[in-house]
């Protein structure tokens, strides 16, 4: 990455990009959908990145990253790393086919899921991976309480599901994790999937010199358990003294209104899930 991008202040977005190709290296082409990294990069002839970028349709990074796979590998290019990089939006709904059938058809692929829970480039509108309790502007408190009362869509576990030989968790806060993730996703032949949570100031309604703080929160709280799943085993980063999650939704304005009996049911399902992610380690060893 150079300097001169035009992410806002403080963007989780623009950390986990600079982060992955510290990581993957600059014999690396990434496929970018619509997306807060489509307008980052700046306008023609200005540009952020010092590998190739393609730009693709919304619901099409999955489509397009196989497409760029098989064709490096036609030319002898196959020490080239082939990179989707996706915001939720991108991914957890419009773009959810494509990931899947990329994945199914075993490419050697990597796609990362910069999530950022919301589709901020339009304006903080809600999306699948948006958490329960936060306010957007398609979600808006209003005289009826209406905020997001769906839980958050966690698509790392989606690939769990099907089996996809490398699934990760990271997040900004903790680059030397993240990093270490990316060069043993390198060494996995066939399809990755990475998601990152990239906090967002702007949409999530905090100061912005606060992305880390949020980020490290995120994960000490259990709200995102970061996790590594290589061919069928799961390995859980455990906090050593787990927070409530009252503590991350207080820096975040996006939260604010919550009564405690949902600061209580956001609790409740944080500690479940935290439950099933054990039960699905323990398993995993004894597999």
């Amino acid at each position: 990455m150079e300097p001169g991008n035009t992410a806002c202040h403080g963007c989780g977005a623009t950390l986990s990009m600079r982060y992955v190709l510290k990581a993957l290296g600059k014999n690396t082409v990434v496929s970018v959908p619509a997306s807060c990294w489509a307008v980052i990069p700046g306008a023609m002839p200005n540009r952020t990145l010092d590998v190739p970028m393609v730009y693709t349709p919304f619901a099409a990074t999955g489509a397009s990253i196989s497409g760029l796979r098989e064709a490096l590998d036609q030319q002898g290019k196959e020490d080239y790393n082939v990179v989707g990089f996706a915001g939720d939006g991108g991914t957890s709904d419009i773009g959810l086919q494509s990931l899947s059938g990329a994945m199914e058809r075993g490419h050697n692929v990597f796609y990362i899921m910069y999530d950022n829970e919301g589709y901020m480039n339009t304006g903080v509108q809600r999306s699948g991976s948006t958490p329960y309790g936060a306010v957007t502007t398609t979600t808006p408190l209003g005289r009826d309480r209406n905020f997001k009362k769906q839980p958050k869509k966690m698509v790392a576990d989606l690939m769990l599901a099907q089996k996809v030989p490398y699934v990760a968790t990271a997040t900004v806060a903790y680059p030397e994790d993240m990093i270490r993730k990316l060069e043993n996703a390198k060494k996995v032949k066939g399809p990755k999937f990475i998601q990152i949570l990239s906090p967002c100031p702007t949409g999530w309604y905090y100061s912005p010199e606060k992305t880390v703080e949020v980020s490290r929160l995120a994960v000490q709280t259990h709200m995102f358990p970061l996790y590594e799943f290589v061919n069928g085993t799961l390995k859980l980063s455990k906090p050593p003294q787990p927070m409530e999650v009252k503590r991350y939704l207080q820096v975040q304005n996006r939260f604010s209104h919550l009564t405690d009996e949902e600061i209580e049911e956001v609790q409740s399902a944080v500690d479940r899930r935290w439950t099933e992610l054990l039960e699905l380690e323990e398993h995993s060893r004894k597999m």
